[in-house]
């Protein structure tokens, strides 16, 4: 894990119990720390949840983008590798594609 100061990405999952639905947020930070970024975002998404009539599920993820001192077009902002034997259409329906996600389409 990369322990120094720059631009990181977090990604946090906020539940709506309002409509049973949850968002992940990803929003990018400038710290000294994976620490220090995830204190950032966690207290941002208790905000934003709070005044919002949700709940911070308290799960947070950080990736480090680098030190550079501007985040350009096309930057890498979150990543994230998770281990599975599911086939391509397999796995997106399991994680991101359900059929139950608000989101546009392009097309």
């Amino acid at each position: 894990m990369v322990e120094r100061p720059g631009w990181y990405g977090v990604r946090c999952v906020i539940r709506w119990p309002q409509n049973t639905a949850y968002e992940e947020s990803i929003t990018v930070w400038r710290a000294a720390s994976f620490g220090e970024a995830i204190e950032k975002a966690e207290a941002s998404a208790r905000d934003y949840a709070a005044s919002c009539g949700g709940e911070y599920t308290e799960l947070a993820q950080a990736y480090f983008i680098g030190d550079e001192e501007l985040i350009t077009e096309g930057a890498e902002v979150f990543s994230l590798i998770r281990k599975s034997d599911l086939e391509p259409d397999d796995y997106l329906t399991t994680f991101f594609d359900t059929g139950d996600e608000h989101q546009g389409a392009v097309g």
